[in-house]
């Protein structure tokens, strides 16, 4: 992360998360509170070890953590990650077309596994197919690499609105006699809709224009979300 958006972070996250030196002790400086929540979000590594390098106890690690999602949760997320309005979707569209020769297309959709403690209740809801407890993160990005809906847990209202046909604006285009609504890209975890389109999955018997099809597909699917990791590289860099 560059220091500008560490800086950035930190102002904007100041009336949530600043505390107050009270007559007993002095508070734990906002910047250090921010960069705690950072570290261990970053590299998943034990509060008493992060304890150990910030020089503070293990609640106080949890304690920045928690107050730091939190906080971004409230004061970021809806600023950041808001739904496109008609007019974005259109521009979205047109760069994805352009770019990849893919109408309609406003994104890519993908997901990863947070592990968990198992839950008292419910656990097997947790249970996912690679053998381990966890919840479901995912996001949308666009052919920039811009995330444009980020939800956790189950489905969120994304997947609920687009199944009824009430969230992506009514544009329709003929496209080989077909008349195509907004979709976004996904891989082949996910079910086939009218507005989320997969690969054909290989069973050995694909034609050749199945194959380009599938390679189109991958192509601008891996980069939606390589433009995403690039910039993440970028800012590991600016250190």
């Amino acid at each position: 992360m560059s220091e500008e958006t560490y800086i950035y972070l930190c102002n904007k996250l100041r009336p949530a998360m600043e505390r107050q030196d009270t007559p007993f002790r002095e508070c734990i400086p906002l910047k250090k509170r921010v960069a705690i929540a950072l570290w261990k979000l970053a590299t998943g590594s034990e509060y008493r070890s992060i304890g150990h390098l910030f020089g503070v106890s293990n609640t106080t690690v949890c304690r920045c953590v928690q107050d730091f999602c939190a906080a971004a949760e409230t004061l970021l997320v809806p600023e950041l990650i808001r739904s496109p309005d008609r007019e974005q979707f259109a521009e979205m569209a047109a760069y994805t077309e352009n770019r990849w020769g893919l109408p309609q297309c406003v994104g890519a959709i993908d997901g990863s596994h947070i592990p968990i403690l198992a839950p008292q209740e419910y656990h097997c809801d947790y249970f996912n197919r690679k053998g381990w407890h966890s919840i479901i993160l995912q996001g949308v990005v666009d052919g920039k690499g811009h995330f444009w809906n980020v939800f956790a847990g189950m489905p969120g209202k994304l997947w609920e609105l687009a199944s009824r046909g009430n969230y992506f604006p009514p544009c329709t285009r003929n496209i080989g006699g077909v008349n195509a609504g907004y979709y976004i890209l996904g891989d082949n975890a996910y079910p086939l809709q009218n507005w989320l389109i997969k690969t054909f999955p290989d069973n050995g018997q694909l034609t050749a224009e199945h194959v380009i099809y599938n390679k189109r597909i991958c192509r601008a699917r891996g980069t939606c979300y390589g433009q995403q990791k690039k910039r993440e590289q970028q800012d590991k860099e600016t250190l």
